[in-house]
């Protein structure tokens, strides 16, 4: 059975974390690098749902907005940069399970591994703690985040969709240009375009995000 380190341990349980199965928890910060034949992506899946349920319900009783800016707000609470945020903020580089070649490449400091692994604690969570007792945690480690103005701007594809709209232009079109390095540390770039306007190039280490910042690149050159 696979055991977590006492520094490990008492860092989870310091957060919060009641731990009873090990392996779980081990399981939850372990990478694909490694080779061990269960890492964190099954518990990333179900750790992504039930932050999604929690912040939504969260927004819904604190927020008099429309189902626009409720969905705006969860979108920005709950993407991979923030939730990399969140586990840099806790501590999670530290406890990272990671292959030399990986760790070497900067995985430990990764959006993309940081963000995922933060959602398989809290899948982690949900299965030896129940929803309840995960959502306190989620609360406790978002609360900055909800209470800020994380998300209530409009998302920079939106501002962007509306100004071609309202200029008579053909919508934005977005296109990846070049995906670079491992799937761990990958980086895209994207240009989006508008005809007849000009282009734009971004890059980030998500397709979600180089679109985004393209969008907001483009706003501030042509907007």
């Amino acid at each position: 059975m696979s055991k977590l380190e006492a520094a490990t341990r008492h860092w989870l349980e310091g957060l919060g974390f009641a731990i009873g199965d090990e392996a779980l928890w081990f399981e939850a910060l372990t990478h694909g690098s490694t080779g061990d034949t269960r890492d964190y992506e099954r518990l990333e899946f179900l750790g992504d749902r039930v932050l999604g349920l929690t912040i939504a319900d969260w927004l819904y009783h604190r927020n008099n907005g429309d189902e626009g800016k409720l969905a705006q707000r969860l979108n920005a609470l709950v993407s991979r940069q923030s939730c990399a945020a969140h586990a840099r903020e806790i501590g999670v580089p530290a406890h990272v399970r990671l292959g030399k070649q990986a760790r070497d490449d900067g995985a430990a400091e990764s959006d993309n591994v940081l963000g995922d692994i933060m959602e398989a604690l809290l899948g982690a969570a949900f299965i030896e703690m129940g929803f309840d007792a995960t959502r306190e945690i989620i609360r406790s480690i978002w609360i900055e985040a909800v209470k800020g103005e994380a998300g209530r701007s409009k998302h920079p594809k939106s501002a962007l969709q509306e100004w071609a709209a309202g200029n008579q232009r053909r919508p934005p079109e977005y296109e990846v240009v070049e995906r670079s390095g491992p799937d761990h540390a990958a980086r895209f770039t994207v240009r989006v375009s508008v005809h007849k306007v000009g282009q734009v190039e971004a890059s980030a280490t998500s397709k979600r995000d180089a679109e985004a910042e393209a969008a907001r690149l483009f706003m501030e050159k042509f907007g």
